[in-house]
This record gives structure tokens, sequence and C-alpha cells, in this order.
């Protein structure tokens, strides 16, 4: 949810003109209408962080191309069962993987299109 900062409380007529820069008021209005709020910029640095971890990335780059249980996952990533378990728990704490049972076995995979997207979307960026 995109929360106004104060300056939007005021009326186009109080934010002043600056007098080394173009900006009307009213094109400053509308900005200040679009910032992101205190409590969302945090959830979203959070939401970064997390993603901070080679280890996480590593697991995500492996479900974008298709679920698995935690043993594969553990052997392509050349980490203890125990430490990809962790990683996967954080990662379904931030609702970015889901998983489902089947028999005897935990299948992960990504939670939904945007996260997909939003790792093909960096993947391509630091490929330009």
């Amino acid at each position: 949810m995109l929360n106004s900062s104060p300056i939007s409380d005021r009326s186009v007529q109080e934010i002043p003109n600056c007098d080394h820069c173009e900006a009307e008021p009213a094109v400053l209005q509308n900005l200040t209408d679009d910032i992101l709020s205190v409590e969302k910029a945090q959830i979203m640095a959070e939401f970064f962080a997390m993603l901070g971890d080679p280890n996480r990335l590593r697991i995500l780059s492996i479900l974008s191309r298709q679920e698995l249980c935690v043993h594969d996952l553990a052997e392509l990533v050349g980490m203890s069962e125990s430490a990809v378990s962790h990683q996967l728990r954080v990662l379904r704490t931030m609702r970015l993987v889901s998983y489902r049972k089947s028999k005897r076995r935990v299948y992960y995979q990504l939670l939904d299109h945007h996260v997909l997207e939003l790792y093909q979307s960096v993947s391509e960026h630091l490929d330009e």
C-alpha cells in the first residue's frame, strides 16, 4: 500500500518554489503522493536483504526451473539437507517458495509467477 509522506498533507500552494529547480509545486505534490510509506519501504528492504544470501539465490535459481525435494536441492548446491531446509524456511517465511507433500517427500517450488519474474529480471539485468 502506498502511503503519502507528511508533505502530501499540504496543499499545492504550501509547497514552496525552489529557486534552483524548475519543478512546479503541482508536480512536486504528485510526486509526494507516490512516495513509499516508511512501513512498506522497511518491508521491501527486509525482502531484498533476505535475497542477499548467495545460497538462497542458488536455491531459487534451481526452483525457477523445477520443483525438487530437500535432498535433491542439497545435492545440487553442495550443502547439507539441514542447511537447505533452513534456507527454505526463510524463503517460505518471505512467501517466495511453497511446498507440497507426496507420501514421505516434500517438494518445494517457487510460490508464484512474481518470484520467477523477479528472479529472471535480475538475472537478465546482470547479463547485460
